[in-house]
């Protein structure tokens, strides 16, 4: 009897922004690889997870949320997405339980239809949202999306899923591996991203800061890690990494909003962030923060390459 064959391959989650990308990618990998917001466009990178089994191994590509442009920035999202999709074995389209399907659902359909032969899986997520009722409606109305783009084939598959209790998380996973191609494992046993880790602690700090702020601000902030290094003088068993990291907006009125009054939304940032780093690398950290000032960062060519796009 010959023993089953290992598959391993690529899998990219698109959908607009806010469709509950990353929730489900931290579900399927089983720890905190990609930041989650209920801000707009929280993903600025292509964040890579990785999900092991005994017979198989899954890596997710979680992408910045595809949407219209209106800077330059987000042209490069989209550029980013678009050279994504070209290099992955399935894509996990993800649309939301709880929302119609609207105008930005149909342009990431009609994007996916020009990928002629890579498998496209329909995952409706944040089901925990909605009755049962009002998932079958929603169901329905992906299929008709599915056939009104692809055609008859429509999508390969259609899923409801749900990051947040766990539903269906398993069958998203076996759906996804039966569409990938026989091969030896890609990453070793254990490993759960391949992102640095100062894009990591970079990524976690962001997440920090845009919790409860204004709606203006996700767009104008970016992140960039200036240093990770140990503190001299500390011994083996008590380690202290410094790791300093500066945050840029766009205008003066953004940098208070960051820092509060007194400093208060700051050192809250800083504490909620420095425990996500401390996890992260596993040793204690003094987390030093520093807001600036790039005027109108995501429109200039040169301060975008600056600041990481």
């Amino acid at each position: 009897m010959t023993e089953p064959q290992f598959h391993a391959g690529f899998v990219s989650l698109v959908g607009r922004p806010n469709a509950g990308k990353s929730t489900l990618t931290n579900a399927l990998v089983g720890s905190k690889v990609a930041i989650t917001s209920a801000k707009p466009q929280t993903t600025r990178h292509t964040i890579r997870g990785i999900v092991h089994r005994e017979d198989s191994q899954l890596i997710l590509v979680d992408t910045p949320g595809l949407h219209r442009p209106r800077t330059l920035l987000g042209k490069r999202l989209n550029e980013l997405v678009a050279d994504t999709l070209a290099e992955v074995d399935a894509v996990g389209f993800c649309l939301p339980a709880n929302e119609a399907i609207g105008p930005g659902d149909r342009y990431i359909a009609a994007q996916l239809a020009a990928l002629k032969r890579t498998p496209v899986i329909a995952l409706v997520t944040k089901t925990d949202l909605v009755d049962r009722a009002a998932l079958a409606r929603q169901l329905m109305s992906v299929t008709a999306l599915g056939n009104e783009v692809l055609g008859e084939a429509g999508w390969a598959d259609v899923v409801p899923v749900s990051a947040a209790d766990g539903f269906q998380v398993d069958t998203v996973a076996d759906v996804l591996v039966g569409h990938m191609p026989v091969s030896p494992p890609l990453y070793p046993d254990g490993e759960l991203t391949d992102e640095p880790e100062a894009v990591m602690v970079a990524e976690l700090v962001r997440e920090a800061a845009l919790e409860g702020v204004r709606d203006e601000l996700p767009h104008s902030l970016a992140v960039v890690v200036e240093e990770i290094v140990p503190r001299e003088g500390r011994s083996d068993e008590n380690p202290l990494l410094d790791v300093r990291v500066n945050l840029y907006v766009e205008r003066s009125s953004q940098k208070a909003i960051i820092i509060g009054r007194g400093g208060s939304r700051l050192r809250d940032v800083g504490t909620t962030a420095r425990r996500g780093i401390e996890a992260l690398l596993g040793t204690k950290v003094y987390l030093d923060l520093h807001v600036k000032i790039a005027k109108d960062w995501q429109r200039d060519p040169k301060q975008l390459v600056k600041l990481g796009f």
